[in-house]
């Protein structure tokens, strides 16, 4: 069934990271006006986790948040938020339920393999199957795309999404896409916020595993120390690299998801008048800014450019000091969270 073209009204806004920026576009739609900060600080995304169990590309997994489609579960739950969530086998069926939904006048978000959306620059693509964009009309054979990492909408052909949407790999998305079928205008937002915040401040300080939460930066730090005596020259600074690719090229990486946090702290203190978390927004900037120059320094050294003072021991210290950072300021959040 060949079904007319439509075009739902997108309030664009161009995001740090794709998950929040698709929550903060499709509450706009449906009346709930939530910034990307907001939603990443209810949604309780901020994590940290070192994984030498589990592998992409043969390499151990480094990652600065909670699993991709957490955030949004988290933040729909805290909210009251009815989704509908789908998964196809058949790519035509897929396709069929966007444009019955898009029919509806309803924007659909989905995920989509980052390598196979053709309206992004070659040297921004690679082989990643977690990137969230909403789809908000249809013209013809393309789709109009709302994509949280551009500065303006665009648009997709109907064969390029089929390809992007059903990508081969880890995860297997098999088409997912889903839609808000019901949000309370008048949720509770400084009661989500109060939850949010208390729960990444505790699971960050008090996770009880060595590799995860704070007590994961220390961990990596351990690691890292020992990439050289392990690894050699030559291997310790491709495994150096892979770890700063995980942190700054692949999502929104270490210091982005700070920066995204101390927002969140900074908004929360004028949602709650609590002038305590204004200080506590400034600090997590601080912290943001050790983990950009680390990253900077570390890919310094990588590329044979760094200073001498710049080994693979100073840079184990410097991550060393970034957790201890960390530890303090979450413990201290976490106490601070149970007087709001």
């Amino acid at each position: 069934m060949i079904r007319p073209d439509v075009t739902i009204p997108s309030d664009h806004q161009q995001s740090a990271h794709c998950e929040t920026g698709v929550i903060s576009n499709l509450m706009r739609f449906h009346g709930l006006p939530v910034s990307e900060p907001m939603a990443f600080g209810i949604g309780s995304g901020l994590f940290y986790s070192h994984m030498p169990f589990l592998k992409m590309n043969g390499i151990p997994v480094t990652s600065y948040r909670i699993l991709p489609g957490w955030i949004f579960g988290r933040f729909t739950k805290k909210l009251g938020i009815a989704i509908k969530r789908m998964k196809f086998r058949d790519p035509k069926a897929a396709m069929d339920e966007l444009d019955r939904v898009l029919a509806q006048g309803l924007p659909v978000g989905m995920l989509t393999s980052v390598f196979y959306l053709p309206y992004l620059p070659k040297a921004f693509r690679f082989h990643f199957n977690g990137h969230n964009i909403v789809v908000f009309g249809k013209e013809g054979d393309e789709y109009l795309v709302s994509d949280p990492v551009m500065d303006g909408t665009t648009r997709i052909h109907r064969t390029a999404l089929i390809r992007a949407r059903f990508a081969k790999g880890m995860p297997n998305i098999k088409g997912s896409m889903y839609y808000p079928t019901s949000v309370p205008t008048d949720a509770d937002i400084r009661k989500a916020a109060i939850r949010g915040l208390r729960r990444t401040a505790r699971d960050m300080s008090n996770t009880p595993l060595p590799m995860f939460g704070t007590k994961g930066i220390g961990y990596l730090a351990g690691k890292l120390r020992k990439y050289e005596q392990k690894l050699g020259a030559r291997g310790a600074r491709l495994a150096l690299g892979n770890l700063i690719r995980m942190q700054e090229e692949i999502g929104t990486g270490g210091a982005g998801f700070r920066f995204i946090f101390a927002a969140f702290l900074m908004e929360t203190a004028k949602l709650l008048d609590r002038p305590d978390l204004r200080a506590h927004a400034l600090t997590m900037n601080r912290i943001g800014d050790l983990w950009r120059d680390f990253a900077y320094e570390a890919g310094r050294l990588c590329k044979g450019r760094a200073e001498a003072h710049i080994t693979f021991a100073y840079l184990a210290d410097k991550l060393e000091a970034i957790g201890k950072e960390e530890t303090t300021f979450f413990k201290e959040l976490h106490a601070v969270s149970k007087t709001l």
